[in-house]
């Protein structure tokens, strides 16, 4: 299964907080002995759900992190540029 993870750091240039999300992983779960058409659906779910979870988690990690990007540019972006000149 994958599920999005944020994580928070001080931004020195800026003096702020900053976000970032990244995709985190973890087993699904273990698969005992099983045989023939019941294992095959079995797996077939797991691929299902494993794939789903992804698209889902990442779609969520994308728009997140352009999110806080556009955040930390209205706080400090063009203040950066402008005191190093």
């Amino acid at each position: 299964m994958f599920y999005p993870r944020t994580t928070t750091v001080h931004d020195e240039e800026c003096g702020i907080q900053t976000r970032h999300m990244t995709l985190r992983g973890e087993p699904f779960g273990y698969v005992a002995s099983c045989s023939g058409k019941e294992c095959t659906a079995m797996l077939a779910m797991i691929c299902a759900v494993t794939a789903g979870s992804a698209v889902v988690s990442g779609s969520i990690v994308v728009v997140g992190n352009v999110v806080y990007w556009v955040e930390r540019q209205s706080k400090c972006g063009p203040a950066i540029w402008i005191s190093r000149l």
